[in-house]
């Protein structure tokens, strides 16, 4: 007779030919490992600006409220998101953040082997869903440190493939591409295929990126976050805007009460504090040209950013960027940095308030020195 207690999990094949991993080390977990407290946490492209003092102000309000279920349907925040975006609540489904979205759609999406395309180097958490779906990844490279639109689609016609993945702007570039390019791409999705396209960083960017809402088309899904620009990431309140067939769906297998309710009247009040978020824009404009001027200053470059993150390049390889990210974070600087040649040569570094910014122009110097020494 077999005995119990030696059983393994009765996991699926699947979930046991994955690793077990995260996309992205926490901060909170590197401090653990190292040791060393962060002095300036500037590597998860959180607003360190925080949200809006009327937004923090319904957070406090609204503890008492705590003891009650999220609404399933989140009917207020969807309202106002009409509202904002012109756009029936019928073709808006609200989520646990982007990333939870995401989950969402490769499940209904992908059976095991469907193949997705993205682009190698871009946002690792969006192949982490898929790979948990059973999805297979086939990748493009970055043209010049930008997505390439073209290459995407040509790459999805090749394989014939459900999903295509894009950032506008991009995750870990910063880079964006008009709207006229964002829109021609659009138009060109195979009929089999759906385009993802993660928009997290929207508000960010200037005038004339994103393109116009069209709730009609069925091969186009659209990812907004109120983790970036209105200063709301631990809430985990996100938005995804598409047909209202595909919308839909997500109820035959979302978690119904996954969007907490602090975080809905959080968000609900943060998208009402539009006059905040302009505000939030011009101070992460003053930090990326703050951040250039400190790489200027160590003889490096960065590349011109739409987001609240600035790519320094360090000039050599992704050998020595890890080796000026391993320096940061012994000096109490948390940054992160992309993960694919030859954009690993980057440093990402996020727009924080301004006197984390001068912790790490101050530790800047002293760890690109010790990482050419090494």
């Amino acid at each position: 007779m077999s005995n119990d207690k030696n059983l393994s999990p009765r996991l699926t094949s699947l979930a046991n030919s994955l690793p077990s991993s995260v996309p992205f080390v926490a901060p909170e977990m590197t401090e653990r490992i190292s040791g060393i407290p962060f002095i300036a946490r500037l590597g998860a492209n959180e607003s360190s600006f925080g949200p809006s003092p009327k937004v923090k102000q319904v957070i406090a309000d609204s503890t008492a409220d705590v003891f009650k279920y999220g609404d399933p349907d989140a009917f207020d925040l969807k309202k106002e998101l009409e509202k904002h975006l012109k756009v029936p609540t019928e073709n808006i489904i609200v989520g646990e953040g982007i990333d939870g979205l995401m989950g969402i759609l490769c499940r209904l999406m992908l059976e095991q082997g469907d193949i997705v395309v993205t682009s190698n180097g871009a946002y690792p958490t969006f192949n982490y869903q898929v790979k948990g779906a059973g999805g297979r990844l086939e990748t493009v490279p970055y043209l010049a440190d930008y997505e390439d639109p073209d290459a995407l689609i040509e790459k999805a016609r090749q394989h014939k493939a459900k999903m295509i993945y894009i950032a506008n702007p991009d995750n870990p570039m910063g880079t964006h591409h008009s709207a006229e390019t964002i829109q021609r791409m659009i138009d060109s999705v195979p009929k089999e295929s759906l385009l993802v396209l993660d928009e997290a960083y929207i508000e960010l960017a200037p005038d004339g990126v994103a393109p116009k809402l069209d709730i009609s088309n069925k091969n186009i899904i659209r990812l907004r976050t109120f983790s970036k620009a209105y200063g709301l990431a631990g809430a985990r309140v996100g938005y995804a805007i598409g047909h209202t067939d595909l919308v839909k769906s997500f109820d035959k297998i979302r978690n119904h009460f996954g969007v907490n309710t602090i975080g809905q009247k959080a968000a609900l009040a943060a998208l009402k504090d539009q006059d905040y978020v302009s505000k939030v824009k011009v101070s992460i404009e003053q930090g990326r040209e703050r951040i250039n001027q400190i790489a200027i200053e160590n003889g490096l470059n960065t590349i011109s950013s739409s987001t609240n993150f600035v790519a320094v390049d360090c000039g050599v390889d992704g050998d020595f960027t890890r080796k000026v990210l391993s320096e940061l974070v012994r000096m109490g600087i948390f940054v992160r940095m992309a993960f694919v040649p030859p954009q690993d040569r980057c440093l990402r570094v996020s727009v924080g308030i301004p006197e984390d910014i001068e912790h790490f122009a101050k530790a800047f110097p002293i760890a690109l020195e010790k990482a050419r020494n090494l």
